[in-house]
């Protein structure tokens, strides 16, 4: 997570493993003194600790550090502290050994969702499409960690976390795609130095608005003389200008009621509304995307020349593949913008859905709403995950500043000291970010660059058709395409808060990296 900005904008089978108890995660070794407060107030030192877990029957011996990395302007005057725990396997081969470098998104994110939920040693337990409760919440070993794979670097972005603007350094230095791209880049080269990892073989992992800079990011350490093995791009955003919200939307939006479509119907199968439910969920919505990509777009297409009997024949189609009434289609002009559809899907329960994960759903407060007050998925998972990164850090990892752990960059939208008053977008000239050239580029100048993209089919943060449309307009070579590899998965966009779908994208990643490592592992 998270896809941050408002509606309607858009500014946007696993190895069993044991660990040892969540209570014996503490630190082995001796915890650093808290500095005094007049050092310096964004300072504190890294801790770092010992710990083993047991992945596939093989114990592997660990340190956890949890710090800063200090990043300067061309002056080598300090701008920022960036905060990042890693988790590195001990006595392994550096250059055998991959390492993987993971953030969320936002933009404005700490990456506490991947951190807590995903690959690391532990994950917080939340409810499995219900809404989660208050605390005391369940910090447990986590069977699915990739630490039996690689490395893991989960790093928080610029000024969020436990880090901060230092030194010379403002805000307008890192919020921005091209600023936020730097920022990582020189992250990424400070750790390679400090921890003499230049020569391990690397991987990319973002999530969401983690996807966008993992893009850019890639082509931009490329030049910088990094070179990179692979890239995941989980719940994608690459061209921002393809989402119906965008600020140059192609084909008069329509494109993008047609990137949704699937996703509708995929969330209407998972509450069973629709009329005449399908069994299985894959070839349903395999069947829907065809329909959206062909009939769908042709219908829109054709505007107010659109007959009768086709219009008719349309509405009765979207009444089959979403549930809901034709009226509120016709009604709609064929077009049910996301969050209208959110709203209107389980409005006569009193309901409505998810964005981020449209399983979720809560009571509404407005039966007559056009769009949901709140995410549901939020209502689930934002209590478990603070909780679970601030109790984690601060007493098993014995990393405890005074400082708030930031979760998010709440104020990035509305500062007056940013470009445009918050992120600016700008990227290639284009005031709209699309980031598919970035990425072209960096397939085709390493051609052995691997590209895995996974996708929850319950997704309207991100949709995954919208995802497949952009990779497969990337314009390069059509053999580099066999470099990319897709995963599709019964979640939202932050996959692992299903178990069952957790279990299916870790052992399709386990495969993904033994093929793109090849015998360099």
């Amino acid at each position: 997570m998270k896809l941050t900005l408002s509606v309607p904008s858009a500014l946007l089978s696993a190895a069993i493993a044991v660990t040892v108890p969540i209570s014996s995660l503490a630190a082995t070794t001796a915890t650093h003194p808290k500095p005094a407060a007049a050092r310096n107030a964004h300072f504190y030192p890294d801790s770092v600790t010992e710990h083993t877990i047991v992945l596939g029957g093989k114990t592997i011996a660990y340190t956890a550090r949890a710090g800063t990395i200090v990043l300067r302007n061309e002056k080598h005057q300090p701008t920022l502290r960036m905060f990042y725990v890693a988790y590195t396997e001990n006595g392994a081969n550096p250059e055998r050994r991959p390492i993987t470098f993971l953030y969320n998104g936002g933009p404005g994110s700490s990456s506490m969702w991947l951190h807590m939920g995903s690959w690391g040693p532990v994950r917080v337990e939340v409810g499995d499409g219900t809404i989660t409760g208050g605390p005391p919440f369940r910090i447990v070993p986590n069977t699915y960690s990739l630490l039996d794979t690689t490395d893991l670097v989960f790093i928080d972005m610029p000024d969020s976390g436990f880090g901060r603007i230092v030194g010379v350094g403002t805000p307008k230095m890192f919020f921005g795609v091209d600023k936020d791209v730097a920022a990582f880049g020189q992250f990424i080269e400070r750790y390679a130095s400090a921890f003499g990892r230049w020569n391990s073989p690397k991987f990319l992992y973002g999530e969401s608005y983690g996807t966008t800079r993992s893009a850019a990011l890639v082509h931009y350490l490329q030049q910088k003389g990094v070179g990179i093995n692979g890239v995941v791009l989980q719940s994608s955003i690459l061209n921002f200008g393809l989402d119906v919200t965008g600020a140059t939307p192609i084909g008069g939006s329509d494109w993008a009621y047609a990137f949704y479509l699937p996703t509708e119907a995929a969330t209407a199968w998972y509450h069973h509304a629709l009329p005449n439910r399908p069994a299985h969920l894959r070839p349903f919505v395999a069947k829907v995307s065809a329909f959206a990509s062909g009939a769908y777009l042709d219908a829109l297409a054709r505007g107010s020349q659109l007959s009768r009997a086709r219009r008719n024949a349309i509405v009765k189609e979207l009444h089959a593949y979403t549930g809901l009434s034709e009226r509120f289609i016709r009604n709609n002009n064929l077009r049910v913008p996301y969050w209208r559809f959110e709203s209107e899907l389980l409005r006569d329960k009193g309901l409505e859905t998810g964005r981020l994960d449209g399983r979720f759903a809560t009571d509404t407060t407005d039966g007559a709403e056009n769009q949901p007050r709140w995410d549901p998925t939020d209502a689930a998972i934002d209590y478990p995950y603070t909780t679970a990164i601030n109790q984690y850090l601060r007493v098993n990892l014995k990393y405890d500043p005074s400082l708030q752990y930031r979760t998010q960059i709440y104020n990035i939208i509305a500062r007056d000291d940013i470009p445009d008053g918050g992120w600016d977008n700008t990227h290639r000239g284009n005031p709209t970010t699309d980031v598919t050239p970035d990425l072209a580029d960096a397939m085709s100048y390493d051609p052995h660059l691997k590209i895995f993209s996974a996708n929850g089919y319950y997704d309207f943060a991100t949709p995954f058709l919208e995802t497949e449309f952009a990779l497969d307009h990337l314009d390069v070579r059509p053999s580099l395409l066999r470099n990319i590899t897709y995963g599709f998965y019964k979640s939202g966009h932050m996959i692992y808060l299903a178990p069952k779908a957790l279990a299916h994208y870790h052992a399709d990643l386990e495969r993904w990296y033994a093929a793109t490592l090849g015998d360099r592992s």
